[in-house]
């Protein structure tokens, strides 16, 4: 079997007798939570069943996200799973995989989309100089809390901000002069 050279192309695992995952790229055994963090990463791999080299990465797959459910961390909504499992055996069921396939695919693109759009609405406009200002604050009021930080160590990006009037801009003023109160008596 090849294996991938210097992190490219799929990575060949190899599943053992006793559960075990050999990853023929890094001559290491892995778990079932580095072929997610893996997944995470877009890495390409397949696992092989290490006596017959049977292809087994859908149910390896299949058994991550059984781990990763069975965590707390629910992705899969019931409805679905039972709607999941009432196309088994139905006529349909051949379209499934392309149907979920594309659907997975929009929602990947949407999710890009919706990321880009929020990216663009904060990097220009009204809301951009009040964004800055509030990570500012935010950032001075944490260096505060942390353990021997001081109210000085707070950025100079975190100095008084310019009145315009706003009641937005005297309310925040006024929350983060009353931490600074609370730090302060904190600190004695």
């Amino acid at each position: 079997m090849a294996k991938s050279a210097s992190g490219t192309g799929t990575v060949i695992v190899k599943k053992y007798a006793n559960r075990r995952l050999y990853n023929t790229e890094t001559s290491s055994y892995i778990t079932l939570d580095h072929l997610a963090a893996m997944t995470r990463e877009g890495r390409d791999f397949k696992v092989l069943d290490a006596r017959t080299d049977d292809d087994i990465t859908h149910a390896v797959l299949t058994q991550i996200i059984m781990d990763e459910e069975s965590h707390g961390q629910t992705l899969l909504p019931v409805n679905f799973l039972r709607q999941l499992i009432a196309l088994y055996g139905d006529s349909m069921q051949s379209m499934v995989p392309q149907y979920l396939e594309a659907s997975m695919e929009a929602f990947r693109r949407n999710q890009l989309q919706f990321r880009s759009a929020m990216e663009g609405a904060f990097s220009g406009g009204p809301f951009a100089e009040i964004a800055k200002r509030n990570m500012a604050m935010f950032e001075a009021a944490a260096t505060a809390f942390k353990p021997g930080g001081t109210a000085d160590a707070a950025p100079a990006s975190a100095a008084p901000v310019p009145s315009d009037g706003s009641d937005e801009i005297a309310a925040l003023k006024a929350q983060l002069a009353g931490l600074q109160d609370k730090i302060d008596k904190m600190g004695k």
